[in-house]
Formats: C-alpha cells, sequence, structure tokens
C-alpha cells in the first residue's frame, strides 16, 4: 500500500478524500518533525517511533570487502507495540470492523504529556481550552479580591468613627470640665469679695454697741 492508497483508504472511513488526504499529510508531517527535533512518537498499541544516534564505526563494503569507516549519525527507529505484534502473528484476530489498534487512554491525549510536537490547531485548541477554564478562576478571585477590600473599608470607616465619636466625647468632656472649673472659679472670686464686706459691717455694729454704753 503506497500514500495514495493509504488516503484512499482512510477516505473510507472520513466520507471524503480532500479530508483524508489532510489528515494523512498532517500525521506524517507531526510524527516526521517530532522525530527529528529528537522526540519520541508513541501510538498505544501501535508502536514508537524514535531517533537512534548512531556512534563511529568501521564497516565492510560488501562488494570489496574493504574496511571503511562511517561517520556517527541518526536514524529512524519504530519499534511495533505489542498489539500490533500480536495482530501480524496471528495470536490475537484482526477485528472485521471497528479500530485494529487500541484506543489512548484516559488522559494522554492531554497536551503536555506526549513528546509529539503539536499541531497549530491543536494548539489553538487548546489555548481556547485554558482560556475557558482560567476565566471562571480569574472572576472568582477578582470577586473575593472585590469582597476583601470592601470588607477592609467597611472596617476602615467603622475605626474612623469610632475614633471621632471617642474625640468629640472626650472634647465635650474637657468643655464641660473646663466650663464647671471656671464656675468654680468665678464662685470663689465672688466669695472673696462679698468677706471682706461682711467683716466690715460686723466691725461696725461692734463700735455703735460699744458707743452706747
Amino acid at each position: 500500500m503506497n500514500k495514495a492508497q493509504l488516503v484512499e483508504a482512510v477516505a473510507e472511513q472520513l466520507g471524503g478524500r480532500k479530508a483524508a488526504a489532510e489528515a494523512v499529510d498532517a500525521v506524517l508531517d507531526t510524527m516526521v518533525r517530532a522525530v527529528v527535533a529528537g522526540d519520541r512518537v508513541s501510538v498505544t498499541g501501535f508502536g514508537t517511533f524514535e531517533k537512534v544516534e548512531r556512534s563511529a564505526r568501521f564497516a565492510r563494503n560488501p562488494q570489496t570487502g574493504e574496511r571503511v569507516k562511517v561517520k556517527k549519525t541518526a536514524v529512524p527507529r519504530f519499534r511495533p507495540g505489542q498489539g500490533f505484534k500480536d495482530l501480524v502473528s496471528g495470536s490475537k484476530k484482526l477485528p472485521k470492523e471497528g479500530p485494529s489498534v487500541k484506543k489512548a487512554p484516559k488522559g494522554s491525549l492531554t497536551p503536555g504529556k506526549t513528546g509529539v510536537a503539536a499541531t497549530p490547531a491543536a494548539k489553538r485548541a487548546a489555548t481556547k481550552r485554558s482560556a475557558a477554564a482560567a476565566a471562571p478562576a480569574a472572576t472568582k478571585k477578582t470577586a473575593a479580591k472585590k469582597t476583601a477590600t470592601t470588607a477592609a473599608a467597611k472596617k476602615t470607616t467603622a475605626t474612623a468613627t469610632k475614633k471621632t465619636a471617642a474625640a468629640a466625647k472626650k472634647a465635650t468632656t474637657t468643655a464641660a470640665a473646663k466650663k464647671t472649673t471656671a464656675t468654680a472659679k468665678k464662685a470663689t472670686a465672688t466669695a472673696k469679695k462679698t468677706a471682706p464686706a461682711k467683716k466690715t459691717a460686723t466691725r461696725k455694729t461692734t463700735a455703735r454697741k460699744t458707743s452706747a454704753k
């Protein structure tokens, strides 16, 4: 099966050759780019594609038998999964309908958990999901912050009111005390002025009594 035949086979399942061609191209391109970058591409039940480094070594030319030095290089390697092996060996029967490869386990398709480079469409979808998930959290955080600010403002206002009332009460008490002190001083002054007058009157009365005798 070549690529064109692969696209035709996929088109039978997707219902359109254009969509199938785009899907096949996208999958192959993503896998190649990931392996070239040194990432491992693992497909559950199918196999793993990875980049393998080969150190410099000596080999022999099969035609001449001459010893040749081979430079350090990197090659792609595919290791089939156990499910793929079992189907090829015949230990497991190939299903007549449905996918022959098991579905990926739950959570394995979350962006960032695999070594495959995400496509632009996948990145945009992940960004939208992250933004949608972050929006409620941001709203809750803002509401909590606003509530805390309002509570702090109310507390500050109450404290300021208490301080103002205490200051007013203290001022009133001080004014009353000053007034009382002033009144007491006036009464003392009046008493001092009246006392000599009474004493003089007493002296005059005593003098009159003495003259009469």
